[in-house]
């Protein structure tokens, strides 16, 4: 917002997009999710000002000749210290009206792209195309959802993880005790893990800034 602000007597700021590093890749998509994907940048060295008009870059380089900007001011002051602090952990509280509103969304527009997909898939169905295959789908009371690769190959991952498991584990009476002496401790270990990270859960929700 003041990187914004301070450019905008240049001519209209399109975007400010702030980066840790430059790069000289094109700007991804802007992501439109506030409590999905979200990543804050904490400190960055590089910030690229897009301005409508190419006018803008111009009026901006002979900005240089006026001296350096000012981005915190009596008008525009930025918040820092513990008034940062406070705010950043009233932003980090996530309000579950709005957050329902975003998932209700997300959830229409799935609705509504899978039920295209089915009537385009119907509409196909019997049809042959121009070299004369005709696409078969598959129907029924509990029809098959489609497998893209990367979910056909963990299939195929955990199939030969299981079969490797069941290989000779009964051979010998005495690999079969050893297994579940394994397995019973290796319980005992995730359950010690999950006792110590909610006593760390419990410690950091204490945390009050005012």
């Amino acid at each position: 917002d003041s990187l914004s602000r301070l450019f905008s007597r240049c001519g209209h700021v399109q975007s400010v997009d702030i980066c840790d590093k430059p790069g000289p890749g094109e700007k991804k998509d802007k992501l439109t999710s506030k409590f999905f994907d979200h990543k804050t940048v904490k400190g960055f060295q590089v910030a690229y000002v897009v301005f409508r008009k190419p006018a803008g870059v111009q009026a901006a380089k002979a900005l240089s000749q006026e001296g350096p900007l000012l981005i915190s001011t009596e008008s525009h002051p930025v918040k820092t210290g513990i008034s940062k602090w406070i705010a950043s952990y009233e932003a980090s509280i996530v309000d579950p009206k709005e957050l329902k509103a975003e998932v209700d969304a997300y959830m229409q527009d799935y609705d509504k792209k899978m039920a295209e997909e089915e009537a385009k898939a119907a509409k196909e169905e019997g049809v042959p195309d121009e070299e004369g295959w005709v696409k078969v789908t598959r129907k029924g009371r509990k029809p098959g959802l489609p497998r893209t690769e990367a979910a056909n190959l963990r299939v195929l991952e955990k199939e030969k993880q299981k079969r490797a498991r069941k290989e000779l584990l009964n051979f010998y009476a005495w690999q079969h005790r050893e297994s579940k002496r394994e397995h019973i401790a290796q319980l005992r270990k995730k359950f010690e893990e999950d006792k110590q990270r909610i006593a760390l859960m419990r410690a950091q929700r204490k945390f009050r800034p005012y």
